[in-house]
């Protein structure tokens, strides 16, 4: 692993960990967060260059390469980002992965399928709350509690997603928030924001979901990464919010 910055640096901003934050909604949460004060760690599987650009761009940012399928690189990506500032006060799970299989097709969505996303969307998140949740309760000590925010999908709350073994991954997710909250209160609040579509590179040709939300959706459009970064900001401000999953699909839902 290679920081842009002294590994022996303090700062006295509080740092957030953004999981999956070298492009799209990831990026946009390390940007919004860094703009109000907070010192990033960026993290990806793979887009190492990316990272260090986006690190080198915020500027009070490091970049740390892990894959979250592997259990010793969340330890070690957790151990590491305190390691930076020696401390770490909000960890934005945003990281996770995605298999677009028919509902109907039952044979496809395979046992492999299964554990390869419940591996990343479910236990990766809930390994790194645990190897983090002593930084985060020592964040108490500073003044306020310690803050979780994972990334879920409305996939989670509704019958729908790209396939059932996501769409279960983000329920099971926002249960494991729920009881998170309650386990770790009151030095750690643990809440959820849940997209519906998001305007990215990867939705640019889901021409039947760009058409349900302009014609159903209430706000008459998707999100933009930089709404969902806004949502997770809201949750990251309040001192108070546990255990809530924010359900952030401009309204479809109602519909």
């Amino acid at each position: 692993m290679t920081l842009d910055i002294s590994a022996s640096t303090k700062t006295p901003a509080p740092v957030a960990l953004v999981t999956g934050s070298t492009s799209g909604i990831g990026a946009a949460i390390a940007r919004r967060l860094s703009r109000e004060g907070y010192s990033i760690v960026l993290h990806s599987r793979t887009s190492a260059d990316a990272g260090h650009a986006l690190a080198r761009e915020l500027g009070s940012a490091v970049y740390i390469q892990a894959d979250l399928a592997d259990d010793a690189d969340r330890v070690r990506l957790i151990r590491e980002t305190v390691g930076v500032w020696g401390r770490l006060d909000v960890l934005v799970n945003n990281a996770g992965i995605s298999r677009v299989i028919p509902h109907a097709d039952l044979q496809a969505a395979t046992p492999y399928v299964w554990h390869e996303l419940y591996e990343v969307n479910v236990v990766a998140p809930f390994r790194l709350v645990s190897e983090a949740e002593s930084a985060l309760r020592d964040a108490t000590a500073r003044g306020r509690p310690g803050c979780v925010v994972n990334v879920s999908s409305h996939a989670g709350v509704r019958p729908k997603g790209a396939s059932i073994p996501y769409a279960a991954t983000k329920a099971a997710l926002n249960h494991v928030t729920r009881l998170l909250a309650v386990s770790l209160a009151p030095d750690i609040r643990v809440n959820a924001v849940a997209p519906g579509l998001v305007d990215t590179p990867l939705t640019a040709n889901w021409t039947q979901a760009q058409q349900l939300w302009q014609e159903r959706a209430p706000m008459r459009r998707a999100a933009s990464p930089e709404d969902i970064a806004q949502a997770v900001a809201l949750l990251v401000a309040s001192d108070y919010l546990t255990g809530e999953i924010l359900l952030s699909d401009g309204g479809l839902n109602l519909t």
